[in-house]
């Protein structure tokens, strides 16, 4: 039999619609409509081919089966709005944590811990602000919340959060390991027991001891810059990550610097490659390359970096202008329109929004050529938000939503 087709999520969260696309063909097979998905908290990949993902307007974590003969295979109630997600590296515990939403100041201490084996789910009051999540796995898993100002990792044991009385009872940590406050940024190698934490200084490192963490030398950037976005390479154990330089004034977004961070954790060294200025934030990992779209006055591209070559393998992608895209003399945040990029470890295929168009475009690395243009029936607004899967891509293997 022949394998089934990679499956691209595509999800518009301002018209409140997710479409699903075979790939390379881009024939929509599957839509969900009234669904406001979490940009922020992104995609997390579960075995199987699954997503799990977040409805913010309805308050329920849906688990998305696109290789089933329905594609909703479970929802369950959380705390909203979700800020970020995460999972064990079974993919059976999750946590997810609240954040500003459409508020400018931190106001929401929830955090929805859950069982999908079991059903069971329970919801807690850990702090205010923006947490980060990470879930270590593990005969007894632990939640590693990375909190900010004032910045820390805080430990708690997953069945203690699950045992919660009713109510949102408030939790104190199992322990406590400082950080700076300007941490943004997670990521967990499951098979070390590690997590991570981008801040200012450089990439923070703590492993698992008993029920608490035990702090390792900082990764440092680098470079007079730093990575706002962390992720795991489950193609080979590495980290990457995003360094924007400059004057930090978001007016001056279009003389932003940005290189691309990879560091190896088998031989801890670290590879730094320019990608050129502009608005360049999350990245996305193929079979062979990893993927950045690079939002620029001047012209738009998607960048291809060869994961093995390093500069020696960069390849550009130019793309068509996006009606309402970020100006010079405006923020690249506020009212305007991005792209996002997605991709699968188990194909060569490179997803990119057109945001406000409704467009994505569907990018063969290993040649840079555009296989097909998909024009969806939503604008997808700020670029909407996506992800590549296929059986067995190994995208499981990093538990952090994306």
């Amino acid at each position: 039999m022949p394998a089934a087709p990679a499956v691209l999520f595509v999800s518009d969260h301002v018209d409140g619609c997710v479409h699903v696309l075979t790939v390379p063909d881009g024939a929509v097979v599957g839509r969900l409509t009234g669904r406001h998905l979490s940009e922020h908290a992104g995609f997390l990949a579960l075995p199987g081919g699954r997503v799990a993902c977040v409805d913010d307007r309805r308050g329920e974590l849906l688990v998305l089966d696109p290789f089933a003969e329905r594609l909703v295979e479970r929802t369950v109630p959380v705390a909203v709005p979700a800020e970020h997600l995460a999972c064990d590296p079974s993919g059976r515990f999750l946590a997810v944590t609240t954040g500003l939403g459409k508020n400018t100041e931190p106001w929401s201490d929830l955090l929805t811990v859950l069982d999908l084996a079991t059903g069971d789910a329970a919801r807690v009051r850990t702090r205010a602000g923006e947490p980060g999540v990470t879930v270590l796995g593990g005969g007894d898993p632990l939640v590693v919340l990375r909190h900010r100002e004032p910045g820390a990792l805080a430990v708690h044991r997953f069945a203690d959060l699950l045992a919660a009385a009713p109510g949102c009872p408030a939790v104190t940590p199992h322990a406590l390991l400082p950080l700076p406050d300007d941490g943004h940024g997670d990521a967990q190698s499951p098979g070390a027991g590690r997590v991570f934490a981008a801040t200012g200084e450089g990439v923070h490192r703590a492993r698992r001891e008993g029920h608490g963490l035990a702090a390792e030398e900082i990764l440092p950037w680098g470079a007079p810059a730093r990575g706002w976005y962390l992720r795991l390479d489950t193609r080979r154990p590495a980290l990457w990550s995003t360094l924007r330089g400059g004057d930090p004034d978001p007016l001056r977004w279009p003389e932003w610097t940005n290189q691309a961070w990879h560091h190896d954790l088998e031989t801890g060294r670290t590879r730094l490659t320019e990608l050129g200025p502009g608005l360049v934030f999350r990245l996305a990992l193929a079979r062979r390359h990893t993927a950045f779209t690079r939002i620029h006055p001047d012209g738009d591209e998607l960048v291809l970096l060869d994961a093995d070559e390093g500069a020696a393998g960069i390849r550009r992608v130019p793309l068509p202008a996006m009606d309402g895209a970020p100006r010079r003399g405006g923020t690249p945040w506020e009212g305007v329109q991005r792209r996002a990029v997605a991709a699968s470890p188990g194909s060569d295929w490179i997803a990119v929004t057109r945001g406000g168009h409704g467009e994505v475009h569907l990018v063969d690395a290993a040649t840079g050529r555009e296989a097909t243009r998909v024009r969806l029936s939503t604008p997808l607004h700020h670029g909407g938000h996506m992800a590549l899967r296929a059986h067995g891509d190994g995208a499981d293997g990093d538990p952090v939503g994306r």
